[in-house]
């Protein structure tokens, strides 16, 4: 197994989310904390053609590339589904990505955002095979890909290219067990395969920075010094075969209580472990209904998309917070497939197995959300 020597530590500047001054990034702010990063012997940066509307390439050219020589940082890029429709088109793509990136090659290519139907699309195109083309070339180091999809598809991906050298999943405590992520199980998938991970999601898009009270108590309780984030942190940073954990930072006190957690990285004690498992039972306890995303309701008449209401309403409940499913309920779930829609046929509860009072629990998502009562900053 690669080691990937040199990435010198394990935190990651992920540009999905940077710094912000209206619609454009903040150059200014961006290029204080690429120089904290670089300063703290920190070298890993990942972006993508699709992140900020392009602006996450055109960033990194300008506040990374152009003031610092090319052997001191490592950069990732990735080939987006949504950017080529045709094989003919991955080429200029890629040549287009350097140019705005303002390098010669990339440390690492992923292909990007894997799932079992994208895989088939990016395998009719030879999607990968000219990733491993641009590899010989020396255009790109190391190929990849990032990964949305279950665990025996991943088995499935790493069987028919065992070329790849690393995989980027979601990995946190809180989705480790979960069925839907299959974190725990993607991430045995790697192990078997002896490849390299890189977390994405590690504190869950801020989900595990912030807690009611009673759960950041108990945080507090082990260290009042210490971030809420810097548990999620410290636990996938534990784990074996993982190489880079990926973190957006969008605000210097977030780059700085990053820089403490990973400058002289100690793995979780047993009693931080036990403590978090404490937490996952606290967070999981506050599930509304227990739906296991079966989908024999589906097809709703009503065009109700029922696993994903209840999802988003078990996660409002789990967290306590509403900006925890802010862009899923308000963008990610139409209109027409929330739970208001439901005509109260009563289909969906003859075929739940789970044997779930799907109506009024329909009603009590829509109640509950439209009120949005949690609220954390």
């Amino acid at each position: 197994m690669n080691t990937f020597p040199d990435v010198k530590k394990k935190l990651g500047f992920g540009c999905m989310r940077l710094p912000m001054d209206g619609e454009k990034v903040d150059y200014a702010e961006f290029t204080k904390m690429v120089d904290e990063f670089m300063a703290q012997g920190f070298n890993y940066f990942d972006t993508a053609r699709v992140y900020i509307g392009g602006q996450g390439e055109t960033a990194i050219r300008d506040c990374v590339v152009k003031r610092y020589p090319r052997d001191s940082f490592i950069l990732t890029d990735k080939l987006s589904d949504s950017l080529f429709n045709s094989e003919d088109e991955i080429r200029p793509l890629f040549e287009k990505q350097l140019e705005s990136c303002g390098v010669d090659y990339f440390d690492f290519y992923l292909l990007h955002s894997q799932t079992k139907s994208i895989f088939e699309k990016y395998k009719k195109l030879h999607a990968y095979e000219h990733a491993f083309e641009l590899k010989k070339e020396g255009k790109v180091k190391h190929v990849g890909f990032s990964f949305h999809d279950t665990a025996d598809v991943l088995d499935e991906m790493l069987n028919e290219y065992p070329e790849i050298e690393v995989v980027q999943i979601q990995l946190n405590y809180i989705d480790f067990e979960d069925p839907a992520v299959q974190a725990r199980l993607c991430y045995e998938v790697c192990r078997k395969h002896n490849k390299p991970v890189i977390v994405m999601e590690p504190v869950r898009g801020g989900s595990l920075a912030a807690f009611p009270e009673d759960i950041t108590e108990v945080f507090h309780g082990l260290n009042p010094d210490a971030s809420i984030a810097s548990y999620a942190l410290r636990w996938v940073g534990s784990l074996p075969n993982v190489k880079v954990i990926l973190s957006g930072m969008s605000t210097m006190d977030q780059l700085t209580d990053n820089l403490k957690t990973f400058d002289k990285f100690e793995p979780l004690s047993e009693k931080e472990t036990e403590t978090i498992d404490k937490v996952v039972a606290m967070i999981n306890s506050r599930m509304q209904n227990g739906c296991t995303a079966c989908r024999y309701c589906m097809p709703c008449p009503a065009g109700v998309d029922i696993p994903r209401n209840f999802r988003i309403w078990n996660l409002y409940h789990m967290y306590g917070n509403y900006n925890a499913v802010k862009w899923d309920w308000e963008e990610g779930l139409d209109e027409d497939h929330k739970a208001k829609n439901c005509i109260k046929c009563g289909k969906c509860e003859k075929a739940c197995p789970q044997k779930l009072s799907i109506r009024a629990d329909l009603e009590r998502v829509q109640a509950d959300l439209d009120k949005k009562e949690f609220v954390i900053s």
